[in-house]
């Protein structure tokens, strides 16, 4: 299913009115249809500003949130960026229209799987996608940018932390995973780490290891 004008103009309205202003993530998200990424009984719903479920009891992020932890990370052209937690693929396409390179870790490998199609069909030659245990990292291309998580873990990882280069910014939702969870801006400086709460946010938890599909 692709969008039609109409609905694209209100999917982005949507995004808008929930304060995504930033204009080159509002142009990667115009670019990048939402459609492909949602499959079966929900796809007639792929324009709406909801989270919908995906295979392996995982979800799709809501787009206007989606486009508010892009905005927040505010990804430079010359920048590789981590995403933990492929999911569909979508949140990885909108950062492969903003950095040079994405490398994004998924524990499903169904996921993986599905996701690469899409990638392949809308030639996405800057995203690498591998199964993985997120929460590890990836210490062979370390460091990096900037690391978006879409998972919740109760405190940013360590390992992640210290696979953010000086000056680099992560973003991740933090909290318990049946409660209300905060979305963390993190900045790493000379002498440490800056966090910025930034909204509530509800998020699948964080969970180490591989799964089994």
């Amino acid at each position: 299913m692709t969008a039609t004008a109409e609905q694209k103009m209100q999917f982005l309205y949507a995004i808008r009115s929930k304060g995504v202003t930033d204009q080159r993530v509002l142009t990667a998200m115009e670019k990048i249809d939402r459609g492909p990424f949602v499959r079966g009984v929900f796809s007639e719903r792929a324009y709406e500003d909801t989270p919908l479920p995906i295979a392996c009891g995982q979800t799709i992020s809501q787009p206007s949130v989606v486009g508010l932890m892009t905005q927040a990370l505010e990804v430079q052209p010359r920048d590789k960026v981590l995403e933990v937690g492929t999911g569909s693929g979508y949140q990885a396409a909108i950062l492969s229209q903003l950095a040079r390179r994405v490398y994004t870790l998924e524990r499903h490998r169904r996921l993986i799987r599905e996701a690469q199609s899409i990638f392949d069909q809308l030639n996405l030659s800057n995203v690498t996608a591998m199964t993985a245990d997120g929460s590890r990292g990836l210490p062979d291309q370390a460091p990096f940018d900037r690391i978006l998580v879409t998972a919740a873990a109760e405190d940013p990882p360590g390992p992640l932390l210290a696979q953010l280069r000086i000056g680099g910014i992560m973003v991740l939702p933090v909290g318990q995973s049946d409660a209300v969870q905060s979305l963390i801006k993190v900045t790493r400086t000379e002498t440490g780490f800056d966090y910025e709460e930034l909204r509530a946010v509800r998020f699948v938890p964080l969970i180490e290891g591989l799964g089994q599909d």
